[in-house]
């Protein structure tokens, strides 16, 4: 894909449930059982709105790092969390040479529900060579194509270090929602009448919220975040790269 953010499009028909996020307590219920308390910490530390930054500009979400490649984690480290559940794979329209790109779907962020979209660093050439060894190969969308990888291109693109996450919640966010658990964007950028993106630059966060369609939480580094996630965001929509304030 020619940028993260452009995955937004894909969110109107990603998921088909609807549902509400209520603002309750993020702890589970109480057990006496070490393994069930443990999880349950696990569970909330996977929340979608528990992001850990840190002073050199990297952050860990879900349990994945983001920072500069070669310094946080790589596709191994998500497979490890969720085996074979995640899918890996070369997404690519036809005149493009594509994205190295993982999912998880269905996936379980603490106690909301979604799928996650692990997009991954890789050449040009590298991507050319996983698409010529897989026959593994479906459409997506249109003449977006998926080639899923297997067996030894597996292996190599699971050393890929990890760029961006892309969620997109099963529940319906709307935008108090979205204040309420990550408080007031430093900026909001209109696409289009029906959607609005809230940026949160020192979370390395972009949140697209749809009226038509699924919203979709997109994470990077944020250090990483204006290269990024803002500027190809206000190239697309036509806004001047300059930093606006957040409308109250």
């Amino acid at each position: 894909m020619k940028t993260f953010w452009t995955i937004s499009g894909l969110v109107a028909a990603a998921l088909g449930v609807s549902a509400v996020l209520v603002l309750g307590h993020d702890a589970f219920t109480d057990s006496s059982s070490a393994e069930a308390q443990q999880a349950a910490q696990q569970a909330a530390q996977d929340l979608p709105w528990r992001i850990a930054t840190q002073a050199d500009g990297s952050s860990r979400v879900m349990g994945l790092a983001l920072a500069e490649p070669g310094q946080g984690s790589t596709l191994a480290d998500a497979h490890a969390r969720w085996g074979d559940k995640m899918t890996v794979a070369v997404i690519a329209a036809s005149n493009e040479v594509g994205s190295l790109e993982a999912f998880v779907d269905p996936m379980q962020a603490g106690f909301i529900g979604g799928k996650l979209v692990i997009t991954a660093q890789a050449t040009p050439e590298q991507i050319d060579a996983f698409k010529r060894s897989t026959q593994d190969v479906s459409f997506m969308e249109s003449t977006t194509r998926q080639f899923k990888l297997s067996g030894e291109a597996l292996q190599q693109a699971l050393r890929a270090p990890i760029l961006a996450l892309g969620f997109i919640p099963q529940a319906n966010l709307d935008e108090a929602t979205v204040v309420a658990r990550f408080g007031e964007p430093a900026e909001r950028v209109k696409v289009s009448d029906e959607l609005t993106h809230l940026l949160y630059p020192s979370l390395g966060l972009d949140i697209a919220l749809s009226t038509q369609g699924k919203e979709l939480l997109q994470y990077v580094a944020p250090a990483a975040f204006d290269s990024r996630l803002r500027a190809p965001l206000m190239l697309s929509a036509g806004s001047p790269p300059a930093s606006a304030p957040a409308q109250p």
